[in-house]
């Protein structure tokens, strides 16, 4: 048997280079796997600069900028990977409805025809300041991969407690008195009808929540302004006291 002695100094020299070599690999892309798959065939001809480029994560390759042949340098953008099983979407809100959305809110999102569950995830403190909202970051499952970045859709996100029951009516059905007071007209009898005073309590894409309504009440829900000018026209108050 044949023992080979080397100072320290060597010894601590050789592991020092060996160690700045398997980092290189590492920072160039290889995996440890691959290291050690290349250092216990022991074939330094094999270390000639090709390496399997790997995708920290799975998705789908949307951008790939480099063209072959191409010098590159650490940094530089050679595929743009997106996993698209569940998307980012960013809404708008009217920043007097943000205090009543909160993190981990049920929301969902009209794309084509159809409507599709998510959640709040995050939700900015910053007023935009061209079309005065606030963000708030939706997350969307995307089995089906249907969604895709830059696609518009319509959301729709729950306030209040879960199960909260609400007067709705189309935005469009509630105007302002002379008065300046909220109103509705309500049917008295087929084909007439008068204004009666409600309390808006907040308004949602063209949908207001309201009271001082009873539940069924029959209301005009189309045409209201011309409801409104016709009975103002005839000469009847349209204010109701």
């Amino acid at each position: 048997m044949t023992i080979a002695l080397v100072s320290e100094q060597r010894y601590l020299e050789s592991r020092v280079a060996y160690q700045q070599a398997w980092s290189k690999l590492l920072a160039n892309g290889m995996t440890p796997d691959q290291i050690a798959t290349l250092e216990k065939k022991g074939d330094v001809t094999r270390a000639n600069g090709s390496f399997t480029l790997l995708s920290p994560q799975d998705g789908t390759v949307i951008r790939d900028p480099f063209v072959i042949g191409q010098m590159v340098q650490p940094g530089d953008l050679l595929f743009e990977i997106t996993d698209e099983s569940s998307i980012w979407v960013e809404a708008h809100v009217d920043p007097e409805l943000m205090r009543k959305v909160s993190v981990g809110a049920p929301a969902r999102i009209l794309a084509g025809n159809r409507w599709i569950e998510g959640k709040v995830v995050q939700i900015h403190h910053a007023l935009d300041e061209t079309t005065r909202t606030m963000g708030v970051r939706l997350e969307i499952p995307n089995p089906g991969d249907h969604l895709h970045p830059g696609q518009f859709v319509s959301t729709r996100i729950q306030v209040g407690q879960s199960g909260e029951k609400a007067l709705t009516l189309p935005l469009e059905a509630v105007l302002r008195s002379p008065d300046g007071d909220w109103q509705v007209f309500v049917e008295k009898k087929p084909g007439e009808f008068e204004p009666l005073e409600v309390e808006l309590v907040r308004q949602l894409p063209g949908i207001a929540v309201i009271e001082g309504l009873k539940p069924g009440t029959r209301v005009v829900t189309r045409g209201t302004f011309f409801v409104q000018s016709e009975m103002a026209k005839s000469g009847f108050a349209v204010h109701n006291h």
